[in-house]
């Protein structure tokens, strides 16, 4: 091949060309890590033997020259018939693999994504890979597990009594004869330091053991610490889960009822049976405690997935998981493509989160997704709240999921106490009324503890001269910018971008400059000055951003020490403050007048989420909610019928109105660097597609986006709404083959978001 052919890019599968077609089995088709819906064929790599390339199989990774550059890419299929001439194909540079990386039901989702979410396969599988094997990094390694020694099998039982850790390390490698990684070892909490002191004794030794030398063992099932004893709604929803066979249940059960202790004896019963368990949960913040509550219940090994670790250990949960020696894996998202060798349960906890769609990249909901993964396997699959999505409880109600419902909180808790603060006409200190202050010293007085809800970061949300009415906004959005005192900078919250805090106003150059609005930070501070004797603990991105902040803080908390706690929605999401007794809702306004049809939905399930740190205990709880709306209809009703009945009343508007779930919408958006330009594309896409299906489907737009600027780029959306999901995704995909011909849309980015979470 010349070397003008090798910069090519390799012909499109099924493109038309005037040779002969390649003879069967003489062609790969790939899938390439680039943004466009092709496959690609390719010539097997030279040197390779006829009886390697029919082992070949699909999920196998290999290099790739694509254009100028080499890529890692998957074989989709191994044994393709190709439409041009064999002087046209270049050859696969490398085969990776003798055996897929991706499994099978793992490759089928990465299908369906595809399909439904509109994203080329290529895009998707890359996505669905730790970052390590995306690079090309082989699986095919060794590695040192330590293992007990003679002298340390024949130690006798309370021989290491004085030495708790390497107790534990024993008892551990005595549950895993097989040997355990210092991965694993630290998964458990024993650190390196241990093992060497244990190594020192002659008690343990570690050996280097390769993949084919690993024996699987069978995950252990005992339980390190006993069940509790569930209630009757606990035991009737366990009872009510079948381990054969596909089924979807929604687990509702108000804020403290014990959702988790159904997962943790759900799961159980599936590593009785040699199988393991995927749990998925909304924030990395959740993770940590979470894999700790699992990892105290079981003996097997309890591993976590997710954005904040090594791509290292990522890799190594992934080897681990698919090699059978991991029984429970907890992630974010991203864990959902993990592979696993026996999987027998999918649970999804906060399930209405809308954190489990991306919003970057493949736009495609964890959620939706686990629950087709699921159905591939025929395995069953959980989706836990105290505030469903409408979309997810319209199919419990509608008969498609099962539903079971925990209205009761666990033990002697009860539900806290729900009451509005009029804070109008009144005196407010930081965005704090009398009434609030005075409620939260009685609480500290008696050794509570205190948490203040405010979705703000930052010092102040916008910083304004007092004399001219200057604002700082944002260099690249159309946004103000947000104050910040440690360290004093103001930061958008929308680009991240940073500069620095002026001492003079730049228009008038006045020294009266002040933040307007209170942030988190603001409200710490405040509250430092007014219970000087109690600390004041903030809760947001900027405070528990590196590795184990977050953990500290909550160890902190749960010594039951009366202290404050500010914070954002992470707050709200699944932690457990037993000795919290009094939730401050500073402004619930804002979610009630939201431009977005799905506010009040998400404004409803953040206040009952939050509400719900207080009195889980046996301790009475109390939240107090400060609005200048006390009227607000929507507020009244979840006051007096709670989430369920608001939902109610939202279903049935959602009905009316077509919208989500009783209708399906897909977005489109469009930012260039000029003004108006992305409107005009979608216009002339508008233009040039509304006739196909105009009967069944709604255009709403083009209309620029409710931040029309955003990190420099003009930005604008179109709106498809229809009552049918295949004709809308025959008509996606259509607008699809459009943008990707256009020529002014190869010029600008565009995204296609199918089922959209935010609509403004």
């Amino acid at each position: 091949m010349s070397s003008s052919n090798r910069d090519q890019v390799p012909a499109p599968a099924n493109s038309l060309g005037l040779d002969a077609p390649i003879p069967r089995a003489a062609v790969w088709r790939v899938a390439v890590p680039t943004p466009l819906r092709k496959l690609y064929d390719y010539l097997p790599a030279a040197g390779l033997s006829a009886t390697e390339i029919a082992r070949v199989q699909p999920g196998c990774r290999v290099k790739v020259s694509f254009g100028r550059q080499n890529l890692i890419a998957v074989v989709v299929d191994p044994d393709a018939v190709a439409d041009i001439a064999v002087s046209k194909l270049k050859p696969v540079q490398q085969l990776l693999d003798d055996q897929p990386v991706i499994a099978d039901d793992v490759f089928e989702l990465c299908r369906w994504i595809s399909r439904y979410y509109h994203y080329g396969l290529g895009e998707v599988l890359s996505g669905a890979m730790p970052v390590m094997l995306r690079k090309g990094r082989s699986t095919a390694v060794s590695k040192k597990l330590w293992r007990l020694t003679t002298m340390g099998k024949g130690l006798p039982e309370g021989g290491l009594k004085k030495a708790k850790k390497q107790a534990q390390l024993l008892q551990l490698l005595q549950r895993h004869p097989q040997g355990m990684d210092n991965a694993a070892l630290k998964a458990e909490g024993v650190s390196t330091a241990v093992s060497r002191a244990m190594s020192a004794k002659a008690l343990i030794e570690q050996v280097e053991v390769f993949d084919d030398q690993m024996m699987g063992e069978r995950l252990d099932s005992r339980l390190a610490e006993t069940e509790l004893v569930l209630t009757e709604e606990q035991r009737q929803a366990v009872n009510g889960v079948d381990d054969k066979g596909f089924a979807a249940t929604l687990l509702e059960g108000v804020t403290g009822s014990g959702k988790t202790e159904v997962y943790l004896q759900l799961i159980h019963r599936q590593l009785i049976a040699g199988r393991q368990a995927l749990v998925l949960v909304p924030e990395i913040g959740l993770t940590p405690q979470t894999r700790q509550r699992f990892a105290d219940r079981f003996s097997c090994p309890v591993a976590m997935v997710h954005s904040g670790m090594s791509d290292g250990d990522r890799l190594d949960v992934w080897r681990r998981a698919k090699a059978g020696e991991v029984g429970v894996v907890i992630g974010t998202r991203s864990a959902l493509f993990t592979s696993f060798a026996h999987l027998g349960v999918i649970i999804v906890d906060e399930e209405h989160d809308t954190s489990f769609k991306q919003l970057e990249g493949v736009r495609y909901n964890a959620r939706d997704a686990a629950l087709v993964r699921a159905k591939q396997l025929a395995i069953p699959i959980i989706l836990g709240s105290a505030t469903p999505s409408l979309e997810t409880l319209n199919n419990a109600q509608s008969g498609r999921y099962n539903h079971a419902r925990l209205l009761q909180r666990a033990g002697a808790a009860k539900p806290p106490k729900m009451q509005l603060v009029d804070v109008r006409n009144q005196n407010m200190h930081e965005g704090m009324s009398g009434e609030l202050l005075a409620a939260m010293r009685a609480e500290l007085e008696q050794s509570r503890q205190v948490l203040v809800f405010l979705n703000r970061r930052g010092f102040s949300p916008s910083l304004m001269c007092h004399d001219c009415g200057w604002n700082a906004g944002c260099l690249q959005c159309d946004a103000n910018m947000t104050v910040h005192l440690t360290p004093r900078h103001l930061r958008c919250h929308h680009c991240d971008s940073r500069r620095q805090l002026p001492d003079y106003c730049p228009e008038c150059h006045s020294a009266n400059l002040s933040g307007e609005g209170v942030g988190t930070e603001r409200s710490q501070r405040a509250l430092e000055q007014l219970f000087p004797d109690y600390p004041v603990l903030r809760v947001d991105r900027d405070t528990v951003s590196r590795k184990g902040e977050l953990e500290q803080l909550l160890e902190q908390v749960n010594g039951g020490a009366p202290c404050i706690l500010v914070g954002t929605q992470m707050l709200a999401k699944g932690h457990h403050f037993p000795n919290v007794t009094l939730v401050a809702i500073a402004d619930a306004d804002a979610g009630f007048f939201s431009s977005d049809f799905r506010g009040a939905e998400r404004i409803s399930q953040l206040l009952v989420q939050v509400a719900g740190r207080a009195g889980r205990a046996e301790l009475p709880g109390r939240v107090l909610i400060q609005t200048h709306h006390p009227e607000q209809p929507l507020l009244l009703e979840l006051l007096q019928r709670g989430y369920h009945g608001v939902a109610q009343s939202l279903l049935v508007e959602r009905q009316v109105l077509s919208l989500p779930p009783s209708g399906y919408l897909v977005m489109l958006r469009a930012d260039a660097r000029y003004e108006q330009l992305a409107e005009q594309m979608l216009q002339r896409l508008r233009d040039e597609l509304q006739h196909l299906a105009a009967d069944r489907v709604a255009w709403v737009g083009p209309m620029p986006a409710l931040m029309l600027r955003r990190q420099g780029r003009f930005r604008a959306q179109l709106m498809l709404k229809s009552t049918s999901r295949s004709i809308l995704s025959q008509l996606t995909s259509a607008i699809v083959d459009w943008l990707e011909k256009d020529k002014q849309g190869r010029q600008m980015r565009w995204s296609v978001d199918v089922d959209p979470q935010e609509t403004i």
